[in-house]
């Protein structure tokens, strides 16, 4: 168990049922991406970057700046300017830009996404802590139908490949 983790209280079905879950859902929110972001500075990267990595990575020379901002803009919650992550991925040796503007990995950058990925994965295994696979499954299309509820996209993302 990690050092992180307290005992949890139990409470009755009724107390639990009543909880606010836009409270719930933002403080996990805060504390998972918080640490996925922790990890990734230490790579001196952003989710960004990680995004960047794991796109290219996954169709080399399938995605421009243009095809890939439209993708990540979404998720973006920093006001990110992207040409500066593309930028900043191509300074560092990482990626390249084909004449299409097709960008691709290159094999530093696959090492700094498969550190990055690690390091992500570390967090991952923290979140799941406890949690049988089948709760976690649960939880998932809860969320899933909270936000088909609200308007949202409750489908799976799709992996832009």
């Amino acid at each position: 168990m990690s050092t992180h983790t307290k005992d949890l209280e139990e409470y009755t079905h009724d107390e639990l049922a009543a909880q606010p879950i836009g409270a719930w859902t933002g403080q996990a929110y805060r504390l998972v991406v918080g640490a996925l972001r922790a990890q990734l500075a230490v790579e001196d990267l952003t989710q960004p970057h990680w995004w960047t990595l794991n796109h290219a990575s996954g169709a080399p020379g399938s995605w421009t700046r243009a095809t890939l901002t439209d993708r990540l803009t979404p998720y973006d919650d920093l006001n990110t300017d992207f040409d500066e992550v593309y930028d900043d991925l191509i300074a560092r040796g990482w990626l390249t830009e084909d004449a299409t503007g097709g960008m691709a990995l290159t094999e530093e950058g696959e090492a700094g996404r498969l550190r990055a990925r690690g390091r992500n994965l570390q967090v991952h295994e923290q979140t799941h802590e406890g949690i049988d696979p089948a709760d976690f499954v649960v939880t998932i299309n809860v969320l899933r139908r909270i936000v088909a509820n609200l308007g949202g996209n409750g489908n799976l993302p799709d992996d832009g490949k």
